[in-house]
């Protein structure tokens, strides 16, 4: 493949004319309609340089990721499992059907003060939030995983004299890892937002906290800034997210490479 052929294939360099246009428009247009509340993009850019170099933002990372990681890890510990046992067991999924679609259907916005008013305004409200906010995802997708593994697979395993622990182990768990993944990769990028969102509307602290008081003040740059960074943070995980998607699950990729080889 020649090298101009390799950029035209490539994803970067599309992004980077994205950016760029995004960038340029902004910058145009603040110019032109912008005042004290629509900084430019050049401003905003300087204000995030100065915030990275300010202890205030890092304090507020850690405590905004410190509910992060806690309230993600919880979602998997429970998301994942109960996931597969419902895509697997029918009869389950009847009784924890509906609490399922109420997690889809609930605005979560509406259930920050119940949990503050039941949990407080400390870490464990906020850790639950997140772990709100994301396991729906994880267990939705963790269902479909297993139910869109062929049940012919399943039924020449049982013939073949293969127990349960046998036919989860080579055939369902592997067939729905990439579903499962893709939960994972879309809840964290729920947990971002439920992390920031419950921040912003009971509990002043962290990176919502640092939003709340650069609007109050009217700096617009630093409030644009810190917007930035946490849309900079949520795409670097969720970029972390798909390269174990794609390290976990390049068996797939592998075989159906080999399905389109052999027709």
């Amino acid at each position: 493949m020649t090298l101009r052929r390799r950029v035209l294939h490539a994803h970067l360099p599309y992004r980077l004319l994205t950016f760029a246009l995004f960038a340029t428009a902004w910058e145009l247009y603040a110019r032109e309609r912008g005042g004290l509340l629509l900084p430019t993009f050049t401003e905003t850019a300087r204000a995030t340089v100065v915030l990275l170099g300010e202890a205030e933002l890092w304090r507020a990372l850690y405590v905004s990721n410190q509910a992060l990681v806690l309230g993600f890890a919880l979602a998997l510990s429970f998301g994942v499992p109960a996931g597969i046992v419902l895509g697997r067991f029918r009869r389950l999924e009847r009784f924890a059907d509906i609490y399922v679609n109420i997690l889809l259907v609930t605005p979560m916005a509406a259930i920050i003060p119940l949990l503050v008013m039941s949990m407080g305004v400390g870490t464990a409200s906020r850790v639950a939030l997140v772990t709100v906010f994301s396991v729906v995802m994880v267990i939705v997708n963790s269902r479909a995983g297993v139910r869109q593994v062929d049940p012919s697979l399943i039924e020449m395993a049982r013939s073949f004299g293969a127990g349960e622990r046998r036919i989860w182990a080579r055939i369902l768990l592997p067939g729905a890892l990439p579903a499962v993944m893709t939960g994972v990769r879309l809840g964290l990028g729920r947990a971002v937002t439920g992390m920031v969102v419950v921040e912003l509307l009971m509990v002043s602290d962290g990176l919502g906290g640092l939003i709340l008081t650069y609007r109050g003040l009217l700096k617009a740059p630093l409030l644009y800034g810190t917007i930035a960074i946490i849309l900079v943070e949520a795409l670097l995980l969720i970029s972390l997210a798909r390269w174990g998607e794609h390290r976990l699950t390049r068996w797939t990729r592998t075989q159906t490479l080999t399905a389109g080889g052999t027709r």
